[in-house]
């Protein structure tokens, strides 16, 4: 580093010095010949007049001797000419053999008169001569300083300021190494501190203690790291917390990378697995469950949030999963061990359907001698006793048969036989079977809107939920009133409906609408022999399909219940026709 600066400074000043030569060289020099050829000029002018002032009339007898002492005291060549240009006396060349001087530029403003010069190479000598002519009667006297000693006086010069740019450039030399290595000092301080940063040494500091530019990154770098340092604290205690909370949960947490390799793994999670340290490796070789596995990859790849329910990853444990994208393109697995969940449920299931099971068999007895009872009694008292004995008993029977319904549909015990149906023709079902029903309470049940789209179902099942909602739709829709069926593509989906015009269902209602035994009026709904258990089938029943279920209403404007169900397009194959749901 060292040597590349010392190389640029001295580069650097070498230019420096080439620069400052040549303007000398080429200015200076230059205005400081051209001062000293007015100089010679502004002397020659004044020694030429005196040399006029000597001679009066270029026919003095002393003409050569005055030329003479002329060229000596000047120390120019002089020279005297009469009015024809010819040459009479020359301080430095004969005369007779010199040519006429009548077309020479000084000469020729001296004989009009004034005081003339020109610079210009001698024919006679071959040397470059500054010429001034002064006139004289029936002549001109002139002076002629040659040229040369400037020359001479300038490669003087010239040879001084190289010689001076040498020595500057040793100087510079010496500066340089100086400054080369104070600023590499510097520079290789700065060097070690980003390497120790770089290393994950965030103490690391600078501490320059001078007042220039350097000085100025050093302390920017400095406070970088400070805010470094304080952010990577920061960053490791929110993970330290993060670890901690995430260790301490229940949940199973494990996180993939975008190689589709375990970056890391919580408490839970690693008690699930085999004995050994699974971060690092390939998800592959630690995990072997395919719904996990598959709810993974569709997180990575299309960056979605997957549910799913996983039986095979532990011997008899069920875990539902929520898997979701991590933004490198990695993803985080959450297992919720629904294992107790499923046991308490299959108890409370199993409970139910025997309790169920047990009292069918009393209460058909029940229900079968207090008919008997009924039959032959003659006393109204006793008919009245016998009669209530027999409407609960059969309450009681309804609702045995809907709790184990509830019980076989929960369970799954109860198999859906799915196959395509078109939706009109479960309308057409619904519409035949339950019309009669209606108008005999004083109902009228239409069709109001139909498609032929096909759809995934079960048609007992089907047939059930329209009968519940139905029969809901004749207790609560009130006498005189209307009951609406129908049927509307809804996406990927056939959405059927059943709406009634009766008092409607409030909104705190709604959300609880579904649930077992909640009833909206008990009494009123004790009084027609409902169960509380008719919405909560639906509910099973659809979602067992694949659906969903839903209630629209405001009080005094009616009800409407949705369901949904899976649309299907039907292709022909090579071995035969074919359905698939749509997606």
């Amino acid at each position: 580093m060292r040597s590349r600066i010392f190389l640029k400074l001295v580069l650097s000043a070498l230019l420096l010095i080439i620069i400052a030569t040549i303007v000398i060289d080429f200015v200076v020099r230059r205005s400081w010949e051209n001062s000293l050829r007015n100089e010679i000029q502004h002397s020659l002018t004044q020694k030429a007049a005196l040399f006029a002032n000597q001679m009066e009339d270029v026919r003095n007898p002393s003409l050569l001797k005055i030329v003479a002492d002329t060229a000596k005291a000047a120390d120019a060549r002089a020279t005297v000419i009469d009015r024809s240009g010819t040459v009479l006396a020359d301080s430095e060349a004969d005369p007779d053999k010199m040519e006429n001087h009548a077309s020479r530029p000084e000469f020729v403003a001296a004989l009009h008169g004034r005081s003339g010069s020109d610079i210009r190479r001698s024919h006679t000598l071959g040397i470059e001569f500054m010429y001034v002519a002064a006139p004289v009667q029936n002549g001109a006297v002139r002076l002629a300083y040659p040229l040369s000693a400037i020359q001479v006086t300038t490669a003087q010069v010239r040879s001084s300021v190289v010689q001076a740019s040498v020595v500057a450039l040793l100087i510079s030399v010496l500066l340089a190494a100086l400054a080369a290595h104070l600023i590499s000092t510097r520079l290789q301080r700065i060097t070690a501190f980003a390497e120790q940063v770089a290393s994950g040494d965030l103490g690391a500091r600078i501490h320059d203690s001078s007042s220039d530019e350097i000085t100025q990154v050093a302390r920017a770098l400095d406070k970088t790291a400070d805010r470094l340092q304080q952010n990577f604290a920061e960053l490791e205690n929110s993970r330290k917390h993060l670890e901690t909370l995430l260790n301490s949960m229940q949940e199973a947490v494990i996180a993939v990378s975008a190689e589709q390799k375990i970056r890391w793994l919580n408490g839970s999670m690693i008690r699930l697995l085999p004995p050994g340290i699974h971060v690092g490796k390939a998800l592959l070789h630690v995990i072997r469950d395919p719904e996990l596995l598959h709810a993974l990859r569709e997180s990575m790849l299309k960056g979605l949030v997957v549910n799913t329910r996983i039986g095979t990853m532990v011997p008899a444990q069920i875990f539902q999963v929520t898997t979701a994208p991590l933004p490198d393109g990695g993803a985080v697995a959450v297992l919720h061990d629904l294992t107790e969940i499923e046991r308490v449920e299959k108890t409370r299931r199993d409970f139910i359907a025997n309790v169920s099971h047990e009292l069918r068999t009393p209460l058909t007895s029940i229900q079968g001698y207090a008919e008997t009872l009924l039959d032959g009694t003659s006393s109204d008292s006793s008919r009245e006793f016998v009669e209530i004995i027999r409407k609960n008993a059969a309450r009681m029977s309804r609702l045995t048969e809907d709790l184990l319904t509830l019980a076989r549909v929960e369970s799954g015990e109860r198999k859906l036989d799915l196959r395509p149906i078109a939706a009109d023709s479960l309308l057409e079902d619904a519409l035949h079977n339950f019309r009669e029903l209606a108008r005999n309470q004083g109902v009228d049940l239409v069709l109001e809107r139909s498609l032929s789209t096909s759809v995934l179902a079960d048609a007992d099942a089907i047939h059930q939920v329209f009968s519940n909602l139905i029969h809901n739709a004749i207790k609560y829709g009130g006498a005189g009133n209307r009951i609406m069926l129908g049927a509307e593509a809804h996406e990927n989906t056939v959405q059927f409906y059943v709406r009634d015009l009766g008092q409607g269902i409030a909104a705190e209602h709604q959300p609880r609408i579904f649930e077992r035994f909640y009833r909206v009026d008990k009494d009123r709904s004790r009084e027609s022999g409902g169960t509380g258990l008719g919405l909560a089938i639906v509910k099973h029943i659809i979602l067992n399909h694949g659906g969903s279920v839903r209630v629209e209403s405001a009080l005094h404007h009616g009800a409407t219940f949705f369901f949904s169900l899976p649309a299907v397009v039907e292709v022909i194959p090579t071995g035969g026709k074919e359905a698939y749901p749509v997606t």
